[in-house]
């Protein structure tokens, strides 16, 4: 059943990417959403059944919004291709429909609430993989209205950053931490399409990192989080740099996509838009050092509630996460090399 759900999921989100014929990319998004769903509701814990039922919900109703979306572009223009989006009213309310797919503030309201009810694997499952088939269609509906998508950037990253200051538990502050990168993503994507997939896929590493992390720690809130030094302590060592790199600190990869995104934005006159993205994203560094911290600069005290755990081996593999937390931290100096690449 896993292995038809799984090939459902990778069926979905490649039908989407192949198609140029709005019916076709629905239907890819649809069988998307149903694979995930019983994968989302297979621990039968009430909180899991809960962020399903929530998670069905919006995404039925933004796949709703973008069928009506295209069917009123055919009616208006005869076209049912994706390229042909000209009408404005059809290509605000398909950006719209899948800003909501993806949650983008100020439709976001229901990632955190999914994200924490959910296991940390089918956590990862959402937080990249099923951002790849909405984003391909965004990427294709170019020419939409850029004040709009400029409008919503700013608003996930500002969000992105408030949202995630007082959370405790990890999985919200992933959430949070995904609607400001994706945010970033939006910003540039009219500008610069290319800017756009590095920053998706650099966000897909360090997330990947950081999820592997939490789950060999079995950690999904900040105080687990503190007591798992005794785990595995190489590990602790490295994970503030996951995390900084999740934030965007310079010497670390996640610097680079931010860095090139402003630089694009100050190139397009828009200086006070990358003043307000720079600034929003100190909101999020704040709660990536705060998790740090927690994780490596205090000895938590003994009367914690959660008990210190036992150093037991773990069934993880860790090659996937010894080579994504390399990515994660040491990819910057390519820098030149993928503008060079951008830039042809």
């Amino acid at each position: 059943i896993l292995a038809i759900l799984l090939f459902g999921l990778g069926l979905g989100t490649t039908i989407t990417f192949a198609s140029s014929h709005w019916l076709l990319a629905w239907m890819g998004l649809e069988m998307n959403t149903l694979a995930i769903i019983p994968l989302m509701a297979q621990h039968h814990h009430p909180r899991a059944v809960e962020a399903t039922t929530k998670y069905f919900l919006t995404q039925a109703t933004a796949a709703a919004t973008l069928l009506f979306a295209s069917v009123t572009n055919a009616w208006l223009t005869g076209q049912w291709e994706i390229q042909q989006i000209t009408h404005p009213l059809p290509s605000t309310m398909i950006t719209l429909a899948l800003a909501l797919k993806i949650g983008l503030a100020p439709l976001h309201a229901w990632l955190p609430e999914v994200l924490q009810g959910l296991d940390l694997t089918t956590g990862l499952i959402l937080s990249t993989w099923q951002k790849l088939a909405p984003f391909a269609l965004i990427l294709q509906l170019q020419p939409s209205s850029s004040t709009l998508l400029i409008i919503l950037g700013l608003m996930s990253t500002l969000i992105g950053g408030w949202g995630g200051l007082n959370q405790t538990q990890l999985r919200k502050i992933l959430a949070y931490s995904s609607i400001a990168h994706l945010g970033w993503m939006i910003l540039v994507l009219q500008f610069s399409p290319s800017i756009t997939l590095l920053t998706l896929l650099t966000y897909f590493i360090m997330t990947f990192s950081t999820f592997l992390v939490f789950k060999l720690n079995e950690s999904t809130n900040i105080n687990t989080l503190a007591t798992s030094w005794a785990k595995a302590p190489a590990l602790t060592a490295l994970m503030p740099l996951i995390l900084l790199s999740l934030g965007g600190l310079p010497p670390l990869t996640g610097f680079m996509p931010k860095w090139l995104i402003l630089q694009e934005l100050t190139k397009q006159g828009l200086a006070p838009t990358a003043t307000l993205a720079a600034l929003s994203a100190l909101l999020s560094l704040y709660f990536y050092l705060r998790l740090s911290y927690a994780m490596t600069l205090t000895i938590s005290p003994n009367n914690l509630t959660g008990s210190t755990p036992w150093r037991l081996p773990s069934t993880q593999l860790t090659y996937p996460l010894a080579t994504s937390t390399a990515m994660t931290i040491c990819l910057l100096p390519l820098t030149p090399a993928i503008s060079a690449l951008l830039t042809s």
